[in-house]
């Protein structure tokens, strides 16, 4: 008898474990002080809004409508329009047109035009499915050249911050017709696409006349031409999280082209950031939007705007697919190493910003009361890895609300 009562009083204290709250939970009145107190190390240049998603309750504010430049939480706008505009099961294509007929010896009497259509993960997979497709369809020989075509896409290789040229921080130009994250040579990445498909075609027995090269598809051959082969990218709800969740720069700024491209003006920053402006106006969200990577130093918002575009794309269809983006913390992608041991880790989802003097964090958790709360932490003016320090020790507090 004596040896079950430890048993017994273990079994005990486990059920009152399970029954209670956790002992580091905190309720809204103590979660405001914790946040007030964290938050007045981050300056004047700070904004913060944390909103009970279910109730509507604000949590916290601080200079929530100071506007502030976002960095990479620029990010946010522009797969938000994306979801949005596009939908979550949309691709982007990649094709292959005939500038002639095929004749019944499997000869192309013209040019083939290797088309591009925004797709930022097109690299070799893509141009060998093409190959392989125009093999399989019996051409044997393109009389003329191979000839990509970016026509799509203006030839500004890069983002605002860099004057439109090539910019280091995208690791690639940008192009309609990227291929392999925008690796070019000197001639460009379309004639680079153009030259990878020409060696992949000889590897499937299709020879073609003339060397590869950049061109476009003419206006009075496209109406007759024939689509010979397609592949395309992944859906978009997967390019959106391939961009959140590392945060990358070249897939960012290639959605703002698509945007325009498809629904604007016209294949430019310009005009796929207009797409992006009115897909949040419907929101009430307007921030300056500059680029759709977060790269320049111009954009700006605010901490009460952010929330707000995270409380409206809560309450649309593709909010499994935009929260789904964003990178977990604890887990994957940008805070995957940070947070961990926390309240936060596995339960808060969100976007960071980093340039030099400026951090950002914004994004949801669920709370070990079972609360469902969005956040934005804006900071400009600070030491950004310390900022971050404080941006996890808010986080953290925010996880362990109540319910």
């Amino acid at each position: 008898m004596r040896r079950r009562l430890p048993v017994v009083l273990c079994a005990l204290a486990v059920l009152l474990l399970l029954g209670a709250a956790p002992a580091s939970a905190v309720d809204r009145a103590g979660l405001r002080s914790a946040l007030a107190k964290l938050h007045a190390r981050l300056g004047p240049s700070a904004g913060a809004y944390v909103v009970d998603l279910d109730s509507g309750a604000v949590l916290y504010r601080r200079r929530e409508d100071l506007a502030l430049a976002p960095a990479s939480n620029e990010k946010l706008f522009t797969t938000a329009a994306a979801l949005l505009r596009f939908g979550p099961d949309a691709t982007l294509e990649t094709t292959l047109q005939g500038g002639g007929e095929v004749d019944e010896g499997g000869v192309l009497r013209g040019d083939l035009f290797l088309v591009g259509g925004g797709d930022p993960t097109l690299g070799d997979p893509g141009l060998r499915a093409l190959a392989r497709a125009l093999a399989d369809a019996g051409v044997t020989r393109v009389d003329g050249g191979i000839v990509g075509d970016e026509s799509l896409f203006d030839q500004r290789r890069g983002t605002p911050a860099s004057g439109f040229a090539p910019d280091y921080d995208l690791y690639g130009w940008l192009s309609a017709l990227s291929w392999r994250h925008g690796r070019a040579g000197s001639n460009g990445p379309a004639q680079a696409a153009a030259a990878r498909l020409g060696a992949l075609l000889k590897a499937e027995g299709v020879r073609y006349g003339r060397r590869p090269r950049a061109g476009r598809l003419p206006a009075s051959t496209a109406q007759a031409a024939v689509q010979l082969a397609a592949v395309e990218s992944p859906p978009m709800r997967t390019l959106v999280a391939e961009t959140n969740v590392p945060s990358e720069n070249f897939y960012a700024e290639m959605l703002v082209k698509a945007l325009g491209a498809r629904y604007g003006t016209g294949g430019s920053t310009a005009g796929g950031l207009a797409v992006v402006r009115s897909e949040l106006a419907a929101f009430g969200v307007h921030p300056r939007l500059v680029d759709g990577s977060g790269l320049s130093r111009a954009n700006r918002t605010t901490a009460r705007q952010v929330v707000r575009l995270l409380e409206r794309m809560d309450g649309q269809e593709i909010a499994a697919a935009w929260r789904g983006s964003l990178p977990v913390a604890g887990r994957t992608g940008t805070i995957r190493k940070r947070m961990r041991r926390t309240a936060a880790a596995g339960r808060c989802a969100a976007k960071t910003g980093t340039l030099i003097g400026i951090s950002a964090l914004s994004g949801y958790c669920t709370t070990t009361g079972g609360r469902r709360v969005a956040f934005s932490l804006l900071e400009n003016r600070v030491c950004a890895a310390c900022a971050k320090k404080v941006e996890d020790r808010m986080v953290a507090a925010i996880a362990k609300l109540d319910g």
